[in-house]
């Protein structure tokens, strides 16, 4: 008779392969154990895969305490023996693209979905099968100073044009605003469908737009980039005024393409964090100066053919520790994320892959606060929220629901090598958006 199979407690694994050991040997002994995750880089390269996978089933005293000290961002599960099979089916991949390639097949698929370091992958707007009014192409810049924050947009998202510039403060009240305070405002242009020429790759090339009241233009130098936007009629008849210099030296991104469950769809996406800013803005006559000491602008670069129905969550942060940069970018519900996910945190120009995120929004409003947990342990965090900037639109075919909370982060997260990260009170963002269009 086979034996009865137990009732296992396990954390989940950081390599897929391992589950099928685990099934075998658990199913084999009928016994429970604890799993405890232990990355494969903090075993000598000697040691093999079963000796690893001992020392993680903790079968002997020495197994134990090796853990004990090694054993970095666990998280245990309940998890019924009897469901390996099916764990292993739908845990997440996580694959790491290395390949440098063109983007799409001849088919206008994706070649191999995954997530990578640098845009190895190259987009080539001609190659994509889908009709260009569902081709969406943005540049989207946001910078966080001390106490202000602004964002650039430039985007050609097929059937509209969205160009958006938003100003953001976030002092206690003054004499010109009660307390916390933000204005975006947009030019809509009908059915650009390509007409902007956005440049195919993050690393070259200007992103300009010019219209009758908005002047906004994204170039890129060696190791640095720079934002200028001139709006003449910014919040009624205010000017405002932006020169900012964004230094980028040799760093790691986030890059991750993923496929949509329907044909010729695909998401192709980077985020760079951790620019350090400087310049100045400029509004309604008063300047507000940049410290690259402390504070940073991302990019978020994205190409792609979105399907018509979509809910994400995406957060974002930066801060400096000690003259070196943290930040991370966490995020879900773009495409079929199967093959990887684009959580990662970066420290010092590196990226440390995370597994998944939950963003844990609660129930009485936006503005209270959030929690986020991962899988692997490696990213606890509290936000609390102060301002919510919200947009709604309701054409019927064009829907938009967005909710892009400001708040401050305070947790831990553990990088690669088990450092662990602490951070109180970190000025950052986290959204939830709606978009039918």
């Amino acid at each position: 008779m086979k034996p009865k199979l137990a009732r296992e407690k396990a954390a989940i694994v950081l390599s897929v392969s391992m589950l099928n050991h685990i099934m075998k040997l658990t199913a084999c002994s009928g016994r429970s154990a604890t799993y405890r995750i232990v990355h494969d880089s903090f075993f000598p390269r000697t040691m093999s895969q079963r000796e690893k996978l001992a020392f993680r089933l903790g079968e002997c005293r020495e197994s134990r305490e090796l853990c004990s000290r090694h054993c970095v961002g666990r998280v245990e599960h309940s998890w019924d023996s009897r469901r390996f099979s099916e764990g292993e089916k739908n845990m997440r991949e996580n694959h790491e693209v290395t390949t440098k390639q063109p983007l799409l097949d001849e088919h206008g698929e994706l070649r191999e979905p995954g997530w990578s370091r640098h845009l190895v992958q190259q987009y080539d707007r001609e190659a994509i099968k889908a009709p260009k009014w569902r081709i969406k192409e943005w540049d989207y810049y946001l910078i966080l100073g001390k106490n202000f924050g602004a964002a650039f947009t430039i985007s050609d998202l097929g059937y509209i044009g969205l160009q958006s510039v938003s100003f953001l403060k976030f002092t206690k009240e003054d004499e010109n605003h009660k307390g916390v305070w933000q204005h975006t405002q947009s030019v809509i242009d009908p059915f650009p469908m390509g007409k902007l020429k956005l440049p195919s790759d993050s690393s070259a090339g200007d992103t300009i737009y010019t219209g009758k009241d908005l002047e906004l233009r994204f170039t890129v130098k060696e190791g640095e980039r720079h934002i200028s936007c001139h709006y003449l009629a910014f919040d009624g008849k205010k000017q405002f005024d932006a020169e900012i210099t964004l230094q980028q030296p040799p760093m790691e991104t986030m890059v991750i393409a993923t496929p949509w469950d329907q044909k010729h769809a695909f998401y192709y996406n980077q985020k760079i964090n951790g620019m350090r800013a400087s310049g100045s803005i400029t509004y309604d006559g008063e300047t507000f100066t940049l410290d690259p000491s402390r504070d940073f602008g991302t990019l978020d670069w994205g190409r792609g053919v979105w399907t018509y129905d979509n809910t994400w969550y995406w957060g974002s942060g930066n801060t400096d520790i000690d003259g070196h940069h943290f930040g991370w970018n966490i995020g879900y519900g773009f495409g079929n994320t199967k093959a990887a996910s684009e959580n990662v945190l970066f420290y010092d120009g590196k990226v440390h892959k995370l597994e998944d995120v939950t963003f844990h929004l609660p129930e009485s409003g936006y503005m209270d606060p959030w929690k986020f947990t991962s899988s692997d342990g490696r990213f606890e965090m509290d936000f609390v929220p102060i301002l919510d900037r919200d947009a709604n639109m309701d054409f019927k075919v064009i829907v938009s629901d967005q909710h892009q909370v400001f708040g401050h982060m305070s947790g831990t997260a553990i990088l690669d090598d088990g450092t662990t990260i602490h951070i109180k009170d970190v000025l950052c963002f986290a959204e939830k958006v709606h978009n039918r269009y």
